[in-house]
């Protein structure tokens, strides 16, 4: 069975592009919108502007774990996309997530 707090169809990612908020750091900029559910539900997206498959797949792998330890902050009931700069290459997860923290914080969904 699929996991529910993941988002997959074409049609959330082009609301998300479209009506959501977003909020930036050096390493990482979130796109955040209610959803209206019990839940968040999130993505994960490294674009060819990263590096490769393997820079890309790292980035996105670092980004995961660093929500992960940082999930029970998060506010509940929002889509959130979490987009990879370039600069998250050469980082380690401590400062991926430090980025995440911060990115979170200024837009309002971290408690």
């Amino acid at each position: 069975m699929k996991n529910p707090d993941i988002l997959r169809n074409q049609q959330d990612f082009n609301r998300l592009y479209k009506k959501a908020k977003s909020s930036g750091s050096k390493y990482v900029v979130i796109l955040y919108l209610k959803n209206g559910l019990t839940h968040n539900r999130m993505a994960f997206v490294a674009s060819k502007k990263v590096g490769n498959s393997v820079k890309r797949h790292r980035a996105v792998r670092l980004m995961r774990e660093s929500y992960r330890q940082l999930e029970s902050q998060f506010s509940i009931g929002y889509d959130l996309l979490f987009i990879a700069r370039n600069t998250i290459t050469e980082t380690k997860c401590a400062d991926v997530k430090k980025s995440i923290e911060a990115a979170a914080k200024r837009a309002g969904i971290l408690g």
